[in-house]
């Protein structure tokens, strides 16, 4: 791990596992790539992109926007867990991701192409304009890369949503569902990106 954010999430996989080999408590371990879909809380990359886009305000992506991350659509995820519950075995870590690694850039850039063909913006008015670099968070991975072979192997179960198609479905899903945005804009959340503390 490199941060103590992604430290935690290793703690708590080795916690689980000493429970399981100490006490015989039956578990199974998963780990994902990165989900996205509807009603995800918008400090995430996807939701938090279509949103800014959407009121045109600035796009805030890290560094040069090269850091790559696979992209699990959240029902492929939820089929993923049902199979490692009924089919997986006790002690096993099951891998789920969809085999669609992107820069955060690309999937920016998909993100405001779909916002500009929805709203009909072009040219000058082009959601790719609001694109604004940041600085990087401390510790932040280059690179999160999953290997689902097991778990397509073992459970039976494979990623079926293409990126594109589950991208498009997101962003018509907060395109279409103005009051679900709204009570959370108004909220405490302010459209910030978090993991810096106060100074975000």
């Amino acid at each position: 791990p490199s941060s103590p954010y992604s430290a935690t999430k290793a703690a708590a996989d080795h916690m689980v596992r000493a429970w399981g080999r100490t006490y015989g408590l039956p578990v199974i371990v998963s780990n994902c790539s990165n989900n996205y879909g509807p009603h995800q809380f918008p400090e995430k990359l996807i939701p938090l992109m279509i949103l800014s886009a959407v009121i045109e305000h600035p796009l805030p992506v890290y560094g040069e926007g090269t850091n790559v991350r696979d992209w699990l659509f959240v029902d492929d995820h939820a089929a993923a867990l049902r199979a490692a519950f009924e089919r997986g075995r006790l002690g096993e870590t099951y891998l789920f991701g969809a085999r669609a690694e992107r820069t955060n850039l690309e999937v920016v850039r998909a993100i405001c192409d779909l916002v500009d063909a929805r709203l009909g913006h072009s040219g000058a008015h082009s959601a790719r304009n609001l694109i604004t670099f940041v600085t990087d968070r401390p510790g932040h991975d280059y690179r999160y890369a999953i290997d689902p072979s097991r778990a397509e192997r073992e459970l039976g179960w494979r990623a079926e949503v293409p990126f594109e198609t589950g991208l498009a479905r997101t962003v018509d899903w907060y395109l279409a569902n103005d009051e679900w945005c709204e009570r959370v804009r108004t909220g405490a959340y302010r459209m910030q990106r978090l993991g810096l503390g106060s100074h975000a």
